[in-house]
């Protein structure tokens, strides 16, 4: 028992563990589990309502209507983390989206992404020893992570990236 307890600490220090490994809350409250995208390309975005870059949901969902039934998905994480610029609870939140964005793509509950409360899918994402590709940090809302048909951490794109870049939609169609 120990030994399969060792290999499986190391496993994960090497990175070998899978983004369909992690179950978050959606937004209302549901166990979501990311084993359910599995063959899937995701997108992986951390947003928030109040601030420059929330007008980019509309890019996400046109992204989503226009790429969605392709094998790809985006999954939204609100966070308050960057000058309290998504402030409400998890119902407001998925009711400024309805009604402002019309947002269809699945929509998680409100976590931290950075910081000591930083959530272990962020700290997947963000640590190389954790991901096996590299280490990153949340520099604001909107940032973008890519993780391919595998649950494998592929890359990141910045927040000033807009989510129909061609880099971004080249990489979907790839």
């Amino acid at each position: 028992m120990l030994v399969l307890l060792a290999f499986l600490t190391i496993s994960t220090m090497k990175g070998q563990t899978s983004f369909y490994d992690f179950t978050v809350d959606d937004i209302e409250g549901n166990p979501y589990d990311m084993a359910r995208l599995k063959g899937k390309k995701v997108l992986v975005v951390n947003t928030a309502s109040k601030c420059g870059f929330t007008p980019q949901y509309e890019g996400l969902e046109q992204l989503y209507r226009t790429y969605g039934e392709k094998d790809f998905v985006i999954i939204a994480f609100p966070s308050n983390d960057f000058l309290g610029q998504e402030p409400g609870s998890n119902e407001e939140i998925a009711s400024f989206c309805s009604t402002r964005f019309d947002v269809s793509f699945p929509m998680m509950a409100k976590i931290s992404v950075k910081g000591k409360k930083k959530h272990p899918l962020y700290k997947w994402l963000t640590e190389k020893s954790q991901n096996g590709l590299k280490d990153s940090r949340v520099s604001w809302n909107f940032q973008k992570y890519l993780i391919d048909e595998d649950g494998s951490l592929v890359g990141h794109y910045s927040p000033k990236t807009k989510p129909e870049s061609e880099d971004i939609v080249a990489w979907i169609t790839e």
